[in-house]
């Protein structure tokens, strides 16, 4: 899981919370594993991230929309989600995500598209609510884990400034 400059990601102090959504119907009904989900779980704790929560909701614009807003009031951290980026009729996520976020954060959802050539068929967001930056990964381990290594090492400057904590500017 490198950065951009293929450098891994320095741990951190371990002030920096992150909650990991699984969007599935899958893993709600039973019938899949949630690898994807801990995957993120351990990137982001190599990452320095505490994982504060994990959670998983099927498929929809309202039960991702929801889920998103319990798990962002009064965060201030990361909330990373995997699945429902894709072209399926149920893949909502980024329509869900779009419902709660307060102000859109596009070049993360970039960066995270330009890891791999199946990252033009990602329609994830990136956004901001409150002191929560949200970001939308694919639904698979691999993928998941790979969008996440683009931005892990951009995050924790940009939740210092969310949190109006002193931060020196790269």
């Amino acid at each position: 899981m490198a950065g951009r400059t293929g450098e891994p990601p320095s741990p951190l102090s371990g002030v920096y919370r992150a909650k990991v959504i699984t969007v599935s119907d899958g893993v709600v009904r039973g019938t899949r594993e949630d690898r994807s989900g801990a995957a993120l779980a351990e990137a982001l704790e190599a990452g320095g991230f505490e994982v504060v929560e994990r959670s998983v909701v099927a498929d929809g614009v309202a039960s991702v929309a929801g889920e998103l807003a319990r798990v962002s009031a009064s965060f201030h951290g990361l909330v990373v989600t995997t699945g429902g980026t894709g072209f399926a009729p149920r893949d909502q996520t980024p329509e869900g995500t779009r419902e709660i976020i307060e102000r859109d954060a596009p070049g993360l959802a970039e960066a995270m598209r330009l890891v791999s050539p199946l990252g033009r068929l990602s329609r994830g967001v990136a956004g901001i609510r409150g002191k929560a930056i949200v970001i939308n990964t694919p639904g698979s381990p691999k993928g998941a884990v790979e969008c996440l290594g683009a931005v892990l090492d951009v995050l924790p400057h940009a939740l210092d400034l969310l949190g109006e904590r002193p931060a020196n500017h790269p």
